[in-house]
């Protein structure tokens, strides 16, 4: 079964380096340009029109890729892959409208704060709902009340209610937190290639000593621990194939349409193989950008209360920005982000690992 893992991973690149220069002519023909913040570096006044809403493409290679290898394996979907994809077309469909918006008013501002807590509340909530579900031969559903961190926490259980109160906000922060990442050329993609790869190694590794096919000391209680992995190679695949053509200079931009998707099918996915903890070092890249923005904000709104006059803490966040006002290049600023990205799926991976081959 690990040729599905495989023939995910490769139809999504393709899908992906076939159809991006596809979308570029499309939304290019159709004036659906990228409208830039007034208050960023002014270096990136010339991105002005570039094509965006390629996040479409990223999704639809995505899905492609899951039911193909479906039909070359044989295999049904299971309920925890469906409910991962739900949960990023749901929120891909949110930014797609948001984005479309943008460009139908010439404005870089889209949907209004309510329209888009509305439509995000309904894809999550749902999701939430549904994932404590659909049980199995074994009992598992897709998802625990417990919170988790390798393994559910014995003493953490939430309950129902507070399960899709915590769900709702672990999936409105890493869409939000990657959506905030996306601000330079290929910076979000390379991050998010990245942070799948590591649920491809976790799914992959989770089948393996399942307690579904080897009842032993430390085995992983996760219901479709191999299908999480294909969803996983089928997004991590999406995104390199995009990257190829979002790199600097980016031909075009995923815009939330992508970045809200993908920041959903991350927590999706840390919701289904039990590792939400976890995911906070595997995404750690992310976790840093929505921070920056967070301490500006708060940094600023405590002076003007103290002073009269607020402070930024940084020059611009979120903090990418940061350092392109220092005068670094953006390239440069993207390169020692992904650095940093790896850095953290190396240790997310680790601690992984690590917590393994503890309890043996």
């Amino acid at each position: 079964m690990m040729r599905a893992v495989l023939f995910a991973a490769v139809i999504a690149l393709v899908c992906s380096l076939i159809g991006t220069p596809i979308a570029v002519k499309f939304f290019a023909r159709r004036g659906y340009g990228q409208e830039i913040r007034e208050d960023g570096p002014q270096t990136h006044q010339v991105k002005r029109g570039t094509p965006t809403m390629g996040g479409t493409v990223i999704v639809l290679a995505t899905l492609l890729a899951y039911f193909v290898t479906k039909l070359l394996t044989e295999k049904v979907p299971t309920s925890s892959a469906l409910l991962v994809l739900f949960l990023m077309t749901g929120l891909g469909a949110v930014g797609f409208v948001d984005d479309f918006i943008k460009i139908y008013k010439q404005r870089s501002l889209g949907l209004r704060a309510k329209a888009k807590l509305v439509g995000q509340s309904v894809t999550i909530i749902a999701f939430a709902i549904l994932a404590m579900h659909f049980p199995n031969a074994m009992g598992q559903t897709p998802a625990s009340d417990h919170i988790s961190f390798l393994y559910d926490i014995g003493w953490l259980g939430l309950g129902p209610v507070l399960f899709v109160v915590f769900s709702y906000l672990l999936i409105a922060g890493w869409s939000n937190a990657v959506n905030l990442t996306d601000g330079l050329d290929g910076l979000a993609t390379g991050a998010s290639a990245m942070a799948f790869s590591a649920y491809v190694v976790i799914g992959v590794w989770q089948y393996g000593q399942s307690c579904g096919t080897s009842a032993t000391k430390g085995c992983y209680e996760v219901r479709d621990p191999l299908d999480l992995a294909i969803v996983a190679a089928a997004l991590m695949g999406s995104c390199f194939g995009f990257l190829w053509w979002n790199a600097a200079p980016a031909k075009i931009y995923m815009g939330d349409t992508g970045s809200l998707a993908l920041g959903g099918a991350f927590a999706g996915l840390a919701i289904c193989s039990r590792t939400e903890l976890l995911a906070v070092i595997i995404g750690g890249l992310f976790l840093l950008e929505m921070f920056s923005v967070i301490l500006q904000v708060g940094f600023f709104k405590a002076t003007k209360y103290k002073t009269g006059t607020g402070k930024r803490l940084f020059k611009i966040a979120p903090v990418h920005h940061h350092f392109e006002m220092l005068g670094w290049q953006e390239v440069n600023v993207v390169i020692r982000f992904w650095i940093i990205a790896g850095l953290c799926v190396a240790l997310g991976l680790g601690v992984f690992y690590g917590g393994f081959a503890a309890t043996k």
